[in-house]
């Protein structure tokens, strides 16, 4: 009669998939938001006009976006991200998601394609900050 053995994953193989993860979110995350603020600075006439937003506004947040995405994009070239960056980068997309719904609600008059397009980048960037903080979570756990 053969026993049957348990195995288990070392915790190192564990904590490396926790931060190849994270890693793969923040780079994701960087390439979606640099496309979206490079998008906003190079065409930001039309996609203003598309969208019932200020150019002004548009050419401001491409700025911003392609900045934090160098940010983000530079943690997820670290063999391990910092936690505390990570943390930063989480709570700034939180707050991006927030910010864009009461913008909305609050102070814009946007296009139809406006009243879609904003609440879809909120939801996308809420679900990065999701997926990172699992991650980091998990890769602070192993």
């Amino acid at each position: 009669m053969s026993a049957t053995q348990l195995t288990t994953r070392p915790q190192s193989v564990d904590a490396t998939a926790a931060r190849t993860w994270l890693r793969r979110f923040l780079a994701l995350d960087a390439v979606v938001t640099g496309g979206n603020g490079l998008a906003y600075l190079a065409l930001s006439g039309p996609l203003g006009d598309l969208l019932g937003v200020d150019r002004t506004l548009l050419v401001g947040l491409g700025a911003f976006l392609t900045a934090f995405a160098a940010a983000v994009g530079y943690l997820a070239s670290r063999p391990q991200p910092p936690a505390l960056g990570v943390r930063f980068v989480v709570e700034s997309n939180l707050l991006w998601a927030a910010l864009s719904i009461a913008a909305l609600a609050l102070w814009l008059s946007p296009t139809t394609a406006g009243t879609v397009w904003i609440p879809m980048q909120a939801a996308t960037v809420a679900g990065f900050a999701t997926l990172q903080y699992g991650a980091l979570r998990a890769a602070l756990r192993t």
